[in-house]
């Protein structure tokens, strides 16, 4: 079993985190959401070394039913969870930070947000491993998004 713990941004009432691994971006920590999604669009997102995978594809968030293109990052680190082409839609948003982080991304995973401490824990049971797959594939004009062990 392997543990982590990355700090909480104090100054945002919702769990936003600096990921140091990524440009020092900051990134909103979503537990109802279910893509990752680059909200600052197309142009910025292609600054990052990304591959355009597919769009625009139609994904149901931010409140219904919308528009993105899919993207592949090369490598995605969370802490210590790592990503390897890491798939992302890139849509615009007026959205507070860059980039929201859904809960699929810590499937099979123990993660709790310490709001009071301010902190995200994270454990990565015997079994698993930090390495994580990571993809969002359209069937049939319908998303679906798959996060597992790589190893």
């Amino acid at each position: 079993m392997k543990q982590m713990t990355l700090k909480l941004i104090e100054a945002y009432q919702r769990p936003v985190i600096k990921l140091a691994d990524f440009f020092g971006l900051e990134a909103l920590l979503d537990t109802g959401a279910v893509y990752p999604i680059w909200m600052n669009g197309e142009e910025t997102l292609r600054q990052f070394k990304t591959t355009k995978v597919k769009g625009p594809v139609e994904f149901g968030g931010l409140g219904g039913m919308t528009r993105g293109s899919l993207y592949e990052i090369p490598v995605f680190q969370l802490g210590g969870l790592i990503y390897p082409r890491m798939r992302i839609i890139a849509h615009r948003s007026n959205f507070p930070v860059p980039i929201l982080l859904p809960a699929t991304m810590f499937n099979n995973l123990i993660y709790e947000i310490d709001n009071q401490h301010h902190r995200l824990n994270i454990t990565v049971p015997d079994g698993e491993s930090v390495s994580r797959n990571l993809t969002i594939k359209d069937e049939n004009g319908r998303l679906h998004v798959f996060c597992s062990s790589a190893e």
